[in-house]
């Protein structure tokens, strides 16, 4: 039984071992000297100790960390990816050792990689050979992508502004500038994931960010002109000095730069077969005009409703409006509208509910309807009849002459009022105009004796708080906490900006230490904040990571970060805050 057990113990390790993959990789395995290489060590966990190979041979800038959870067929798989820019110093063939990541306890390597780097080729320039520096305009550009020029009115057009940067630079912040109006359009914002992307621009491989997407329709023809959109960016510019590890060194600079305004041609509408119902809908549609029932009594209601569904401009043109005898009576629609806009246009559905009342007993006729919209995959009109529809009412008064005030006396024949209203109020509730008095009643004597029945509970609570008062400790520990909880909202509010970020996070984890071990900021010390955490049963690797946290936020304040690094902290000084506060005893 004992070696079943053994067994199976080794072949769950050897399975667990399988699934844990670390990879490095590159693009391609042959570079010119003057290409940027662009090498990522790949993992499926949340491994730990993460080493870099030694890389004298190249100048190298990163990392640049991501983090991923995808759901496969229901399976969650998760992908942590380290990526760095190399620099060929030289030619030759070159070899990338393995680096190393330590997960539950044991360590994993990844593969060899071996690079050749062959002469310079002329299509890409390194910035810093020769003496030359970077200019920072010939590597950041705003750029407004729009899908088409010379639209109809009421077609819809989208505008994505993308901000493109080389790899020779990295961005820090952007601001926007100026918010464009759109005049002459109706216009609908699009949330975007601001997640960098590559792709080629003016020939060569770029990084980008989707700043802002617009949906736009025309209201009118002609030639409409976009605002100029522009944005300020904190951009980190290598100087061309290296340290003594053989990176360069960058310094920060705030660029303007701005995608300009643009000029779209709208088309009229054709007016050639534009039909007498056209009341300005642009796409495709279904349309239908549906009764909730067309048998009823006198003094029933039924509701009408109207309704166009499709993808085009929803919200951009009237639905036709029905018309009835004189003898229904015909509320104001309740309009609704279910329409979504995407970057490719508006989708849905929107209808007008009409509710209808009949005055008096027979059949009557609703006339069918007529919805006409431009069809732009055709360049044509289109027309949708909906067919009449026939309402009886079983009972009540016949049809009564237009004049229902007047009396014919040759006749003694009154016409008879309408009851349409009848059924809303046939109940009468009376009250007794006399009321008790206020002297000797329930709330009287309630109101006399609440005073006396406030003492005793005044009195606990007075206790309490003389009690509280005097927990000297319990009080700064309390305040201590609310210090901290402070302070790390306040890192989150300034996650987008890099020093003031790092100095509340670093407030944050010293005030929490003063709320859990009693301590004053004097005595934190790191072999002082060791010992108390351990001797109140914290994890050592707990301890170790909120000290190395805690260490980092000073350097980080001054050292080159990005966006991401920045989050992951954040995330980190939550994490281990929270396990500390399960572990301390």
């Amino acid at each position: 039984m004992k070696r079943i057990f053994l067994i199976v113990y080794i072949f769950s390790q050897s399975l667990w071992a399988q699934q844990v993959r670390f990879e490095a990789s590159t693009d391609r395995t042959t570079y010119a000297l003057n290409e940027n290489i662009e090498l990522a060590f790949t993992m499926n966990v949340d491994a730990d100790n993460f080493e870099l190979p030694v890389l004298n041979d190249f100048r190298v800038q990163g990392p640049f960390i991501s983090i991923a959870k995808y759901d496969i067929n229901g399976r969650v798989a998760f992908q942590k990816r380290y990526k760095y820019y190399l620099i060929p110093k030289r030619k030759g063939v070159f070899v990338i050792k393995e680096s190393q990541i330590e997960f539950n306890g044991k360590i994993y390597k990844s593969n060899i990689l071996k690079i050749k780097i062959v002469d310079e080729i002329k299509q890409q320039n390194n910035p810093f050979q020769n003496g030359g520096t970077i200019r920072v305009d010939d590597n950041l550009f705003l750029v407004a992508d729009i899908s088409k020029i010379n639209p109809y009115v009421n077609e819809p057009i989208t505008v994505v502004y993308k901000l493109y940067f080389s790899y020779n630079i990295g961005i820090m912040n952007w601001q926007e500038l100026s918010k464009p109006k759109y005049k002459d359009f109706w216009s609908q914002n699009i949330d975007v994931n601001q997640i960098p992307g590559e792709e080629l621009f003016k020939g060569e491989k770029f990084r980008y960010l989707i700043i802002k997407k617009v949906v736009l329709y025309p209201q009118k023809a002609g030639n409409l002109q976009i605002e100029p959109i522009s944005l300020d960016i904190d951009v980190e510019v290598p100087t061309g000095r290296e340290d003594r590890y053989g990176n360069y060194e960058v310094r920060n600079q705030t660029k303007r730069v701005s995608a300009g305004s643009k000029v779209i041609t709208v088309k009229s509408l054709p007016e050639a077969g534009k039909p007498a119902s056209f009341t300005g809908a642009v796409g495709k549609f279904n349309f239908s005009v549906l009764p909730s029932k067309t048998t009823l009594k006198n003094g029933e209601s039924l509701d009408l409703d109207i309704k166009v569904a499709g993808v085009g401009n929803l919200k951009l043109f009237n639905l036709p409006k029905p018309v009835v005898p004189s003898e229904l009576e015909m509320y104001d629609p309740e309009h609704s509208e279910n329409v979504s806009t995407p970057l490719s246009g508006m989708t849905g559905s929107i209808s007008d509910r009409y509710t209808i009342i009949p005055q008096s007993k027979g059949n009557f006729p609703i006339k069918g309807l007529e919805f006409s919209y431009f069809d732009l995959s055709t360049g044509s009109y289109k027309t949708i009849a909906s067919p009449n529809i026939m309402l009886n009412v079983l009972d009540g008064p016949g049809v009564v002459s237009s004049n229902v005030n007047s009396v014919d006396i040759t006749s003694k024949t009154v016409a008879t009022p309408s009851k349409t209203f009848a059924f809303i109020k046939q109940k009468t509730e009376l009250e007794s105009i006399e009321s008790d008095d206020f002297l000797g009643s329930k709330l009287f004597y309630g109101l006399l004796f609440l005073p006396f029945l406030l003492i005793p509970i005044l009195i606990i609570f007075k206790k309490r708080k003389d009690s509280q008062d005097a927990d000297i400790i319990g009080n700064k520990t309390k305040r201590a906490n609310a210090l901290a909880k402070k302070y790390l909202s306040e890192a989150k509010k300034q996650i987008n900006n890099k020093e003031p970020f790092y100095i509340a996070l670093e407030k944050a984890m010293h005030n929490f230490l003063k709320a859990k071990l009693n301590i004053e900021t004097s005595e934190m010390s790191k072999d002082k904040i060791t010992e108390i955490l351990l001797s109140r049963n914290a994890n050592f690797e707990t301890v170790k990571e909120f000290i190395t946290l805690t260490e980092s936020c000073e350097l980080a304040r001054y050292a080159p970060s990005t966006s991401t690094i920045i989050h992951q902290d954040y995330d980190k000084a939550v994490e281990i805050i929270s396990s500390l506060e399960k572990q301390i005893k």
